[in-house]
């Protein structure tokens, strides 16, 4: 993608000035009515300045008002200076009111094309357009948006940059169902908005300390029988949390639908009040990535996102099933992978050693928590009521440990890679032989001392690195070799 600020034309060049105008478009002018409030949230901090300025210079009212001019004005010209358009190579975006930018983009770097329309853009048949290119998501350098596009539009120009990705004979792969509702309490975006939810509560003259039940919990912490306000107040935040979480997911992923279009396309479609419709190239896809969080998975369930080129799995992209039971999401995987052993084959464990280093890696932070814990409560820094937590700590670390050295394996399936690891967020990931470009074997003082060690493999594909986790050296060498035959030979030192 070529970003870079437009130049004037010496005089004399009225033909290809007119070529170079030719094509060019508007964003709807209906986005006017949505401008001004996208700029006066944007300006929020500005606005909170003023305001606290004019307060102390008697002049608020002027200040407020001043400044919220500015901003609304920013508005229109913000779409007075924008325009795009579509060639036959590349598309293409104009903007800026101080520093004018041109950003082109040749059409074979598209890799995504995600469109999206938050409850005022439905309102008034908008949408906003954003096309991913082949740099990672963790930096916005690879998206060019368009944002305030008629619907329509935005519909024909994902036509445009992926034909034959049209409605018509698409293969639906997957819907969302009312089962999947059980995983839905168990988003951890829910404990974020449960959070913001009670930091914003004073701003309503609502005191969270000193209303609802909080006051009588704090009560019974301060009694002679704390755990009962200890049970309390987790089972409310647990509430809390889990009602946000389950408010979050409601908003997020109803009407969720994966479909394969005649153009080899993958789309995605879901959204509750904000719509979002994501088309991903088929040919750009690398593998897929399994992910399971500790509750989730006690509850049989997954979530599964594509490993491709251009597109950091960690993304919303990337997403090709939200939670929901394993079951269905292991069919989504095999129907996209066009193959069903990558995501069911059995993997090879890691042997003792990965066990032993397991243990200590959690029993090791528990001593030294245990000591500084032992020395608070000689100190009456804390009371000894608590010394059941770190007592109930260990056995929990032990399962920890022993669930971490269950989730560890690894295959070869089918010419795909698979590794696994973690316990909390368990990740199981696939990815085609064909997509890795190389293998580096990492070891730490520890490892080496354990005799393990951490095969790293890199693709252009998703988070561009993959580990498996404390393998034995040996078994990482011949993993390497078989999954790139002839790749690591110059490298190899042959036994006489």
């Amino acid at each position: 993608m070529q970003e870079e600020p437009e130049r004037e034309r010496a005089p004399g060049t009225n033909e290809p000035e007119a070529a170079e105008e030719a094509g060019w478009r508007r964003l709807s002018p209906r986005m006017l009515l949505v401008h001004p409030v996208q700029e006066l949230v944007r300006a929020l901090p500005a606005l909170l300045a003023a305001l606290v300025a004019g307060v102390h210079t008697g002049h608020g009212d002027v200040f407020s008002y001043g400044v919220s001019a500015v901003v609304i004005l920013l508005g229109p010209l913000r779409w007075l200076t924008t325009s795009y358009r579509l060639t036959a190579a590349r598309v293409e975006l104009r903007k800026g009111i101080v520093l004018r930018q041109r950003t082109s983009v040749p059409l074979d770097r598209v890799r995504t094309a995600d469109s999206s329309a938050h409850a005022l853009h439905r309102a008034l048949g908008l949408a906003r357009l954003t096309i991913g290119t082949g740099q990672s998501e963790r930096g916005r350098g690879g998206m060019l948006t368009l944002d305030g596009l008629d619907a329509g539009e935005a519909a024909r120009l994902h036509i445009d940059l992926f034909p034959g990705a049209t409605g018509a004979a698409e293969t639906e792969l997957v819907r969302s169902r009312p089962a999947w509702l059980r995983f839905a309490p168990f988003n951890l975006a829910g404990i974020v908005v449960f959070g913001m939810v009670v930091l914003f509560l004073p701003e309503v003259d609502i005191d969270p300390m000193s209303s609802g039940p909080v006051p009588s919990v704090l009560a019974r912490l301060r009694g002679p029988h704390p755990w009962t306000g200890v049970a309390e107040a987790v089972a409310g935040l647990a509430a809390g949390c889990l009602l946000a979480g389950f408010a979050v997911s409601l908003f997020m992923f109803t009407n969720f639908r994966l479909a394969r279009t005649p153009g080899n396309t993958l789309r995605v479609t879901y959204g509750l009040v904000t719509t979002r419709t994501t088309t991903i190239e088929e040919r750009r896809v690398s593998g897929v990535k399994l992910s399971e969080h500790l509750v989730i998975r006690l509850l049989g369930g997954a979530r599964a996102a594509v490993i491709a080129t251009g597109l950091h799995t960690g993304g919303s992209t990337s997403l090709i099933v939200p939670a929901a039971p394993a079951r269905d999401v292991g069919g989504v995987v095999a129907r996209v992978l066009r193959d069903p052993a990558p995501a069911t084959a059995a993997l090879a464990g890691h042997g003792r050693r990965a066990l032993f280093r397991r243990i200590t890696r959690v029993v090791g932070p528990w001593l030294l928590v245990a000591v500084a814990f032992a020395v608070l409560v000689g100190a009456e820094v804390v009371p000894l009521w608590t010394w059941p937590l770190p007592a109930a700590a260990l056995p929990l670390c032990l399962l920890l440990a022993l669930d971490r050295y269950r989730g560890l394996g690894h295959a070869l399936v089918d010419g795909h890679l698979v590794g696994r690891s973690g316990s909390l967020t368990r990740e199981r990931w696939m990815l085609s032989g064909k997509a890795v470009i190389g293998f580096s074997m990492r070891r730490s003082f520890f490892q080496r001392r354990a005799g393990l060690a951490t095969l790293v493999v890199s693709t252009p594909a998703g988070k561009r690195r993959y580990e498996i986790v404390d393998i034995a050296p040996d078994d990482a060498v011949r993993l390497a070799g078989r999954t790139v035959p002839g790749l690591l030979d110059p490298y190899l030192i042959q036994a006489d």
